[in-house]
């Protein structure tokens, strides 16, 4: 499911779309919030630009938008169905899980964005 050379593999680890090698992000840890966002220009194994052109990656905040929804609702049904809380408890527990996880859905929005234009290519992965 998470193998190298699928579409998951690259969101998940946030690594190059085209060849599945290097990490896309400057420091591995999403919590450094200082930088969080922050991104290498090319990838250092094939030499993809990431940044296709200027403001690229202002079209993942739709997709943060919906990973933000995709957390929320997680939290619900955890909240609800397993703790049986009440609404205010439920209200409670999607607020902090969206303030815990936002550089982490910050990351998946771009990694999730950058895959549906790029694609993996074995020819630029390492042998």
């Amino acid at each position: 499911m998470f193998k190298k050379g699928t579409k998951l593999y690259s969101i998940f680890t946030g690594t190059c779309p085209k060849c599945h090698e290097e990490s896309m992000f400057k420091n591995k840890n999403p919590y450094m919030l200082t930088e969080a966002l922050s991104m290498y220009e090319n990838c250092s194994n094939c030499g993809t630009k990431y940044k296709i052109e200027p403001s690229f990656f202002y079209g993942s905040m739709y997709v943060s938008y919906a990973v933000g929804i995709a957390f929320a609702t997680a939290a619900f049904v955890i909240s609800f169905f397993v703790f049986n809380a009440g609404i205010h408890a439920i209200f409670i527990s999607i607020i902090a899980t969206l303030i815990v996880f936002m550089p982490v859905i910050l990351r998946l929005s771009r990694t999730i964005w950058i895959n549906f234009f790029m694609h993996y290519n074995k020819n630029l992965a390492k042998k």
